[in-house]
């Protein structure tokens, strides 16, 4: 029986960390360029978007910032020039003296390939063309600066053996997961619902209650027929294993298990099922829930944020004029325009709230803890500075502005009386000329 196994002596042990340990990157940003209007409208676009800006207009003063501040992203103008020394110049020095390249983008007039080769040779991960596309900008600083996810992978280890089941839960912990280690499996229902895990490890030989029969009773909960189950069992007989994978198991681990092992083989899992899943409630352009799986969870918000007694508010937004950009500068702009949308609404609103793309150019926000007055201030600051951004299509700059309507479940209880209340709202500001946010007229005072 596993229970009488000892479990390998503990060491320290090289692991490969899961993709979502990571921290977020800095988002501290140097751009070096001579051209004072364009350093002044790159600092102001990505003041937007959170960034902290700092602008140098010759080389001796970016030189002398860039030592006492590491940790930033550089964003340097080809045409940079100050007696002998040129940007791309410096940055192979600076390159050459780091044991980790320093983040950097250069943006020039020169597109021809000798140009963009100078710019790998000096480290660069981006090489943006003139006038600099504040879209593109943005996709290449988020790719730098964004983790996969702020949250660590959840793993419930269920073992009758104590010690095995410490064992590795220790292997996992010390790659960065969560790990919830059940020993009896008859609660170990209960412990999922609780606990919510992105993948459960079963040992197949368990008093009272087999893995392969415990695997079954997980598959019978709507809310876990797809979370992956990865038996992890002495048995090495390749029959018997077919066999447990077949009553729902996804994967098959053998003890004993070396700890690198074990830690890819759950990443990996993991990570394909969260991608699965993420396909199925997110909108593919811009990765904000889609739009049955945000009304989904605006029903569970409003049910125990008044179950709480809590505030609520539910936001509709529009993008105004949406269908002359698409007919004025193509359909890859119009998504570029909504992806800047999606991004302002993902940085500056909290990580509770809920963002959804409800449809082609319309999105659907719900925040918690939060009256309409509160919700009516954030939404319009983020409205103004949407306003304020410039696109480009073509070297030609363009404004696009959103309208907005609010309600909130002080007045609206109800999950689809706040979404219609929202919408008549959202009609609202667009008839009073767009680029605004309303809110609900009060049901009570007609």
């Amino acid at each position: 029986m596993l229970n009488q196994q000892t479990p390998p002596t503990m060491q320290k042990t090289s692991v490969i960390a899961p993709a979502n340990a990571g921290t977020v990157g800095p988002r501290r940003i140097f751009v070096a360029s001579d051209d004072r209007e364009l350093a002044g409208e790159l600092k102001v676009q990505l003041s937007y978007f959170g960034y902290d800006v700092s602008v140098f207009h010759t080389l001796a003063d970016f030189l002398l910032s860039i030592q006492a501040v590491p940790d930033v992203v550089v964003l340097m103008d080809t045409t940079l020039r100050e007696d002998n020394l040129t940007g791309l110049g410096v940055m192979k020095v600076i390159q050459q003296g780091r044991t980790t390249p320093l983040p950097v983008i250069f943006f020039s007039a020169d597109n021809t390939v000798a140009a963009r080769l100078e710019a790998v040779r000096a480290g660069s991960i981006a090489y943006l063309s003139k006038p600099v596309n504040i879209g593109n900008l943005i996709d290449k600083l988020e790719a730098m600066t964004s983790a996969l996810t702020t949250d660590p992978y959840r793993v419930m280890i269920v073992d009758d053996s104590a010690a095995l089941a410490a064992y590795h839960a220790a292997i996992l912990e010390q790659a960065g997961m969560t790990v919830r280690a059940v020993n009896d499996p008859l609660k170990a229902a209960e412990a999922l619902l609780e606990f919510t895990p992105d993948l459960i490890l079963i040992d197949i030989y368990m008093p009272e209650c087999s893995g392969m029969e415990l695997a079954k009773v997980i598959r019978q909960y709507d809310a876990f027929v797809s979370i992956p189950i990865v038996f992890l069992s002495i048995e090495g007989n390749l029959d018997t294993q077919l066999f447990a994978m077949g009553l729902g198991g996804d994967d098959f681990l053998t003890k004993p298990i070396q700890p690198e092992h074990l830690v890819s083989s759950v990443t990996s899992r993991i990570r394909r099922s969260l991608m699965l899943r993420s396909f199925m409630v997110r909108d593919s352009l811009t990765g904000l829930l889609n739009h049955t799986t945000i009304k989904d969870q605006l029903d569970g918000e409003v049910a125990r944020t008044i179950r709480q007694k809590k505030p609520l508010s539910f936001a509709m937004i529009d993008i105004d004029n949406f269908k002359h950009v698409n007919d004025t500068y193509g359909h890859p702009v119009g998504d570029r325009v909504i992806k800047s949308v999606s991004r302002l609404l993902k940085q500056r609103l909290r990580a509770s709230d809920l963002i959804g793309r409800y449809g082609g150019e319309q999105f659907a926000v719900v925040l918690v803890d939060a009256d309409r007055v509160a919700a009516m201030k954030v939404l319009d600051t983020i409205r103004n500075n949407f306003s304020l951004l410039r696109h480009v299509a073509d070297e030609e700059e363009f404004s696009v502005t959103f309208s907005c309507g609010i309600a909130d479940i002080a007045q609206f209880p109800v999950a689809n009386k706040l979404c219609d209340a929202a919408d008549l709202a959202l009609y609202k500001a667009k008839h009073a000329g767009g680029n605004q946010v309303a809110q609900a007229d009060d049901p009570s005072a007609g």
